[in-house]
């Protein structure tokens, strides 16, 4: 619930001691164990598969899902033991995997309608957990040919904020049957959540993807479209890709400066050093992009001192005197290292408080009065 599927899961705290302020920071690693078993989306996987399919076609299936994370999350696949399919491993460029049915032996619709076969993960846990999903395979009579694409895995980088319709890929498959079974449409996956349906569309009659909703790097920085070709064959055949979007970052997000825990008014004899504010700075974007430095209104006697990530402390870098300056208007300044850089400002009221460090004075030490 705190890092979702982050490898790495961490809470930052600041404790803050009064009197002297003082501020110390802890982090807390959480750390994962296997507590959640593999899970399939449905009880069923149904595939059709004609019985003029070649030896050593592949049908990719869905994969488990593990909520866990590292070695708790790393699943094996199996597949019951049976004579027409064996199972290939996928592995994507995420380290994930997938698993592909391979037929191993010709199908006759005539022989076997259809087969059932148990399809289990198993994850890399101790002690280990499994799931599993039955495969429904209908076996096709007809139509030889399927459409192909010209690799199984497209990838495609672009940058994020893309307008609406931006083309993301013009997929192009080809069917070497002839009429009715030559001709095409391109439709999404079952197997494609509805958040991607949201974000992006596909023309059914050519092939494209584009742009269909707002695509920010924050949100997700990558984005697996699986589709399928299917021609008009009776009955139909589908040919499968896989087309893996990544967003590239864009310096969209200012800074943000955020000033807490003011030990003021500050008396003027307080020594160099004390620390007046505690300081934080974030920016969403990533890489120099989400990279800030900070920075003081010049020429005043305090300065921003780094203490951890992105925390300062203001603190006292000369003495006070407050019949000489009153107060200062501090402007600190966050800028982020992309191009053009964004900056953001929060501003600080430093109120000098007296201390009796100076004795009464006569404008002069001697007074001559003449009285009658």
């Amino acid at each position: 619930e705190l890092c979702g599927r982050s490898a790495e899961c961490s809470i930052h705290l600041e404790v803050i001691v009064d009197r002297p302020l003082q501020v110390f920071h802890v982090e807390v690693e959480v750390k994962d164990i296997n507590d959640n078993p593999p899970t399939f989306s449905v009880k069923e996987q149904k595939l059709s598969i004609p019985e003029s399919r070649l030896l050593d076609s592949r049908f990719p299936l869905e994969g488990a899902s593990d909520a866990d994370v590292g070695e708790n999350a790393m699943l094996t696949y199996k597949l019951s033991p049976n004579e027409f399919f064996i199972l290939d491993i996928i592995k994507k460029k995420d380290k994930d995997k997938f698993p592909v049915l391979v037929l191993r032996k010709l199908l006759d619709r005539e022989e076997n309608p259809q087969l059932k076969l148990l399809l289990t993960a198993t994850d890399g846990g101790k002690p280990e957990f499994t799931g599993s999903v039955s495969l429904l395979i209908l076996v096709l009579d007809a139509n030889d040919n399927a459409p192909v694409f010209d690799r199984p895995v497209y990838e495609v980088k672009m940058y994020e904020n893309q307008a609406n319709q931006t083309l993301v890929i013009w997929l192009n498959a080809s069917d070497a049957d002839e009429g009715i079974n030559k001709e095409m449409m391109y439709s999404f996956s079952s197997l494609v959540p509805p958040m991607i349906r949201r974000k992006f569309q596909i023309n059914e009659r050519t092939g494209e993807i584009k742009v269909n909703d707002a695509l920010n790097y924050e949100d997700s920085n990558t984005y697996e479209i699986h589709v399928d070709v299917t021609d008009k064959g009776n009955p139909p055949m589908v040919g499968h890709c896989t087309v893996l979007v990544e967003l590239l970052d864009e310096n969209d997000n200012s800074p943000e400066v955020v000033v807490t825990s003011l030990s003021l008014p500050v008396k003027e004899d307080a020594p160099v050093g004390t620390v007046i504010a505690l300081i934080s700075v974030s920016d969403q974007d990533s890489g120099a992009n989400g990279q800030v430095a900070c920075s003081l209104t010049p020429h005043v006697p305090f300065k921003l001192v780094s203490t951890y990530k992105n925390y300062y402390s203001l603190v006292l870098d000369s003495v006070l005197d407050r019949e000489s300056v009153s107060g200062f208007e501090l402007v600190v300044t966050a800028r982020d290292g992309g191009s053009p850089s964004l900056w953001a400002t929060a501003s600080v009221s430093v109120e000098v408080a007296d201390v009796n460090d100076n004795a009464p004075a006569f404008p002069q030490p001697e007074y001559t009065v003449f009285v009658k």
